[in-house]
C-alpha cells in the first residue's frame, strides 16, 4: 500500500444538501472504511456550548480556535488511514493527506428542497440559513487559510447529483474510486468492493 498508511484516506466534500453524507456512507460501507464527519464534530461543539449551528458559525467567525480544533481532529483521523472523512470543507483541510478528494454538489434550489424535506422545515427558512452559513464559511476559510471554496481544482472528481439517482451517482463515484485505488496500489485489499 502507498504512503505507509494501513488504508486509503477519502475526503468527500460539498455544500449542505448535496448528498455528500449519503455517498460517504455508501463508500465507507462498500470499502470497509471508517466514516467520520466534520459536521458531526461541529454539531457536537454547538451542543456542548448550548448554541445553534448558525450561532456557532458566528462565534467561529470571531474565534479561529473553533475551526482549528475541528481541523486538528479531522487531520488526526485522516493520519490513521482506512477512513472516509466527510464535510463541507474537509477536502481543503486534507488536500495533502487524502488519497482521493470527491466534491458532491447540486444547485442551491435542489439542495434547499432536500434539506427542507429532510428536516421538516420551510424552504424559505432553510434557504436563509444555508446562504448565511455558506457565506460565513467561505469568508472564514478565505481569511484563515486562503482557501477559495469556489475553486474546485483540488478535486479528483466533481459530481452534480441533481440529475442522477443515488444509484447512478454512486456508480460513477465507485468506478472512479476503484480506478484510483488501483493506481495507488490499494486495490488488492478492496478488490471485492470493485467486483461486486
Amino acid at each position: 500500500m502507498s504512503s505507509g498508511k494501513r488504508g486509503p484516506v477519502i475526503a468527500v466534500s460539498g455544500p449542505p444538501g448535496s448528498g455528500k453524507t449519503t455517498y460517504a456512507r455508501l463508500i465507507a460501507k462498500d470499502f470497509g472504511l471508517e466514516l467520520h464527519s466534520a459536521g458531526s464534530i461541529f454539531r457536537e461543539i454547538a451542543r456542548k456550548l448550548g448554541v445553534s449551528l448558525e450561532e456557532l458559525n458566528r462565534l467561529a467567525a470571531e474565534d479561529p480556535s473553533i475551526d482549528f480544533e475541528i481541523d486538528r481532529m479531522t487531520l488526526e483521523l485522516s493520519r490513521r488511514g482506512n477512513v472516509v472523512v466527510e464535510g463541507h470543507l474537509v477536502a481543503w483541510v486534507l488536500a495533502h493527506t487524502a488519497d482521493a478528494k470527491i466534491y458532491i454538489t447540486a444547485p442551491l434550489d435542489v439542495r434547499v428542497k432536500r434539506i427542507a424535506a429532510r428536516e421538516g422545515r420551510s424552504e424559505f427558512e432553510v434557504l436563509r440559513e444555508t446562504l448565511v452559513r455558506e457565506n460565513m464559511q467561505a469568508r472564514r476559510f478565505k481569511d484563515y487559510y486562503g482557501f477559495d471554496v469556489n475553486d474546485l481544482s483540488i478535486f479528483d472528481l466533481v459530481i452534480d447529483t441533481s440529475k442522477l439517482s443515488i444509484e447512478e451517482a454512486y456508480e460513477v463515484i465507485k468506478t472512479f474510486l476503484c480506478s484510483k485505488l488501483k493506481r495507488l496500489g490499494y486495490l488488492e485489499h478492496y478488490q471485492r468492493a470493485c467486483i461486486g
